[in-house]
């Protein structure tokens, strides 16, 4: 019995409508497909078409595209979340995003055609999509906003209160390219926090790749951190 799939439905149903009832669940359960992921690995590519939706059922991912030569993050899912490229996949048209694992990961995929043939038939499910829809289009719109009237630090501390596990578990260069700031930038709204807990190697090793060994044998002492900066 895959116990991990029950868990990743019920934590994405109530995230999104927890109403639904046991029945409903069980037809979503019924037609997702378990895959496994390595680190670095792919599931979607720029140019395919997307079939599925996806639930994070363990790890963390991300979707990004490439712009002038740079690959920019676009949106970070774990456990709970719900992975879906909607322009490829309601006009089933090729998509420009990819996503990567951050770590390994299992995700369900659901077949949007089947879930559509579900939403059909239980009044449930098809709430369950709408607010999905719904989510997605509130996010989009919120970071939009937020890239037009925030500063870098209101990115960064907005990112920390609502979604902290990609704060703890994901690469800092992709935190960066996520809030549209260069290494440097998120280094400055790092040290303006009350909180010195910070990723202090993980930053050094992006900001000043070329010192980085000497800082594996200092990360413990703060004060040679600052110094090496200097």
């Amino acid at each position: 019995m895959d116990t991990l799939l029950k868990e990743t439905v019920n934590a994405t149903v109530n995230s999104r409508y927890p109403g639904m009832a046991p029945e409903g669940r069980k037809l979503i359960e019924d037609i997702l497909i378990r895959k496994e992921l390595e680190k670095g690995e792919l599931l979607f590519k720029e140019g395919q078409v997307c079939h599925h939706m996806v639930f994070v059922g363990k790890g963390m991912m991300r979707q990004f595209y490439y712009k002038n030569g740079k690959d920019v993050t676009e949106h970070f899912s774990y456990e709970g979340c719900v992975i879906i490229c909607i322009e490829s996949t309601l006009k089933q048209e090729p998509t420009r995003l990819m996503a990567e694992a951050l770590e390994p990961c299992t995700v369900y995929l659901l077949p949007y055609d089947k879930f559509m043939r579900l939403t059909e038939i239980s009044w449930e499910i098809n709430m369950f999509y709408r607010k999905i829809l719904e989510y997605s289009l509130i996010v989009s719109q919120v970071k939009a906003d937020s890239w037009r009237f925030e500063t870098a630090r209101e990115r960064y501390n907005m990112l920390m209160h609502t979604h902290p596990e990609v704060i703890k578990r994901a690469p800092l260069s992709h935190i960066a390219s996520y809030l549209l700031m260069t290494p440097e930038t998120l280094s400055r709204a790092y040290c303006k926090k009350d909180n010195m807990n910070l990723h202090f190697f993980d930053l050094y090793q992006i900001i000043f790749p070329k010192n980085s060994l000497t800082l594996r044998h200092q990360k413990r002492n703060r004060i040679s951190f600052y110094k090496e900066r200097d």
